[in-house]
């Protein structure tokens, strides 16, 4: 980590938000806490024409970034060159870094983890839904009141858990303090069978977790080896009455395949992440009863953004204290990361 500068005097800090969301990510008491840290610089009007930076940032020597900050190029970073460490106030830092933020020796720090809870408490709402078959069932409820025999329950499914990212391993929490009896699969190829008995599920090749899962929940980054990872033939594999969940990443399913096996109601889909994205009007997979598709609203919404900002400005006070940041993402690790 790249060390604090050895100063006694405030550390120039400015806030690049979306103006629709800054002041739900960075309430009045949030930026009075970061003002007791930094010197902070004023509010701006949004900046025109929009996706530049303010004036301040010129003199900033910590940047407070979020959705709506644009990417941190080499000819913006030459225009803030005092600038030490971006604290990002919002999950993924893919579209914000750039090599030149690395080559730099810019301290990054992702809020990643606040946002992971609702996102994990979102899939688990999920899979209860997909457990019971929540869509086949109320749209055959049209057609009258289905017979108690041909419900389906929620206990005792199994689960297949496709990467074992922070949210797959709170996803994998929340099943195990449940008490609907969920067997775990567990596919990631970074894991190995002992790490997947800890986090109480079993460790298999993706095949065959779709073969047996009734419940497939995806969890993976979205790389260039996951793209498409849930395709055609992975898809068939999912016995006939089964779910697909997907709250990471659009592009590691396969949409024309999935539209073809939801297209005669032979798989549910729950899906919160599309590719494209947003899907176009019109797209079969809108129209379909058996699938469910919301507007990327897994994470954190509303009066929940404001844990975003509460670890950035905890980090920020981390860091200007010299202790190490909590979600410190790094040139290595960020190949890996969603």
């Amino acid at each position: 980590m790249t060390d604090r500068p050895d100063r006694s005097d405030p550390l120039n800090a400015v806030c690049v938000l979306d103006p629709a969301v800054a002041d739900q990510v960075l309430p009045a008491e949030l930026r009075r806490q970061l003002s007791a840290l930094v010197r902070l610089a004023p509010d701006q009007e949004p900046p025109s024409p929009p996706g530049t930076f303010p004036a301040a940032f010129a003199e900033a020597e910590i940047l407070v970034s979020g959705w709506g900050c644009p990417r941190l190029t080499a000819d913006v970073l030459a225009r803030a060159p005092r600038l030490r460490a971006v604290m990002h106030a919002a999950g993924s830092v893919k579209s914000l870094v750039s090599d030149a933020v690395w080559e730099r020796g810019i301290v990054v720090s992702s809020a990643a983890d606040a946002n992971a809870g609702p996102v994990v408490s979102y899939t688990l709402a999920l899979i209860t839904l997909a457990a019971r078959r929540t869509l086949t069932m109320a749209a055959g409820y049209r057609d009258g009141w289905p017979a108690f025999g041909s419900r389906s329950g929620a206990d005792g499914s199994t689960v297949g858990i496709v990467g074992a990212s922070r949210i797959g391993r709170g996803v994998l929490a929340g099943l195990r303090r449940s008490d609907a009896g969920h067997r775990l699969l567990l596919s990631d190829p970074y894991v190995t069978d002992e790490e997947a008995r800890r986090l109480g599920a079993e460790r298999v090749e993706l095949a065959e977790l779709c073969h047996r899962s009734a419940i497939v929940s995806v969890h993976a980054p979205l790389l260039p080896e996951t793209t498409g990872l849930l395709d055609a033939g992975m898809l068939g594999l999912i016995p006939d009455g089964g779910a697909l969940i997907n709250t990471a990443r659009g592009a590691i399913v396969d949409t024309a395949a999935l539209a073809r096996e939801c297209a005669g109601g032979r798989l549910e889909a729950y899906l919160d992440v599309t590719d494209p994205e947003p899907l176009p009007p019109g797209h079969p997979l809108l129209s379909m009863p058996n699938v469910l598709v919301t507007p990327h609203i897994a994470g954190a919404q509303g009066r929940e953004t404001e844990r975003l900002g509460q670890y950035a400005v905890a980090e920020v006070a981390r860091w200007v204290a010299g202790e190490p940041l909590l979600g410190e993402v790094t040139r290595q690790a960020l190949t890996h990361l969603a």
